[in-house]
C-alpha cells in the first residue's frame, strides 16, 4: 500500500519559492511511491488559531481538536498519514499566520499537562518543515530550532529545509517605493544559481522522508 503524505502550503504566492520547494519535495515523495494530498491554507473555508476550549484535553477527545473549520480537514489528514510536508515563508521575523493558527492546533491537540505523558499522540509521522525568506538564512536558526524541537515531539521526526535572501519579484524597478535594501540583481543571480539547487534538495528530502 502506498505511503500518504500530506502537503501544506502556508504561503499566498502561487508558482513562487514557497510553492516551487513544496512542490519539489511533492515530487520526490511521488518518485518514491507516495500519494500526495495537498493543502494551500490561504485557499480554505474560514478557520481560526486555537481557541483554547480544551475540548481536546478530554479523554474521548483525546488527540483531536473539536474545533470545526477549515482546518479540521487538514488536521484529519496529518492523523493519518505518513508524513507531513509543511512550508511558509517568513513574514516579518515569523511563519505566517496561516502557518501559526495550523501549528497551534496541530500542538495543542496532542499536549497532555502531564508530566509523565506530555504528548498524546500515538502515530508520530516525519515532517518536513520548509521556510523561504528575502533575509538570509542564518537569521532564524533559533527560530526554526524552536519549531522543529515542538514537532519532533508533538508531531514526529522534523527535518527542516531553508531557502533565504530570495527572489520576491521579477522587476524590482515596477515598484511603486524605491526597495533600495536589496540588490535586484544578486537576487536574480542567486535564483537562477541557488534556487534550483534548493529544489534538487527539496526533491531529495521529500524522497527520503516516504523512506
Amino acid at each position: 500500500m502506498s505511503k500518504k503524505i500530506v502537503v501544506v502550503n502556508a504561503g499566498p504566492r502561487k508558482g513562487w519559492n514557497t510553492d516551487i520547494l513544496l512542490s519539489e519535495a511533492a515530487k520526490g515523495a511521488e518518485s518514491a511511491g507516495a500519494d500526495i494530498i495537498r493543502f494551500d491554507l490561504f485557499r480554505l473555508e474560514k478557520y481560526t488559531g486555537c481557541i483554547s476550549c480544551f475540548g481536546c484535553k478530554k479523554e474521548k477527545f483525546k488527540g483531536h481538536c473539536i474545533c470545526r473549520d477549515g482546518l479540521t480537514p487538514v488536521l484529519d489528514a496529518i492523523r493519518e498519514s505518513d508524513g507531513l510536508i509543511i512550508g511558509s515563508p517568513n513574514y516579518l521575523g515569523n511563519l505566517t499566520a496561516s502557518f501559526r493558527a495550523l501549528y497551534e492546533r496541530l500542538i495543542f491537540q496532542n499536549l497532555t499537562y502531564n508530566l509523565e505523558t506530555p504528548c498524546c499522540n500515538e502515530r508520530p509521522v516525519p515532517v518536513l518543515l520548509i521556510m523561504t525568506s528575502n533575509a538570509p538564512d542564518s537569521m532564524y536558526k533559533s527560530l526554526l530550532d524552536s519549531y522543529q524541537q515542538t514537532m519532533d515531539r508533538f508531531v514526529g521526526p522534523t527535518q527542516v529545509l531553508v531557502s533565504g535572501d530570495t527572489l520576491q519579484l521579477k522587476d524590482y524597478s515596477k515598484t511603486d517605493w524605491k526597495w533600495s535594501m536589496f540588490n535586484p540583481e544578486a537576487k536574480i543571480e542567486r535564483h537562477e544559481t541557488v534556487f534550483p539547487e534548493e529544489m534538487k534538495t527539496a526533491f531529495r528530502m521529500g524522497a527520503e522522508l516516504v523512506k
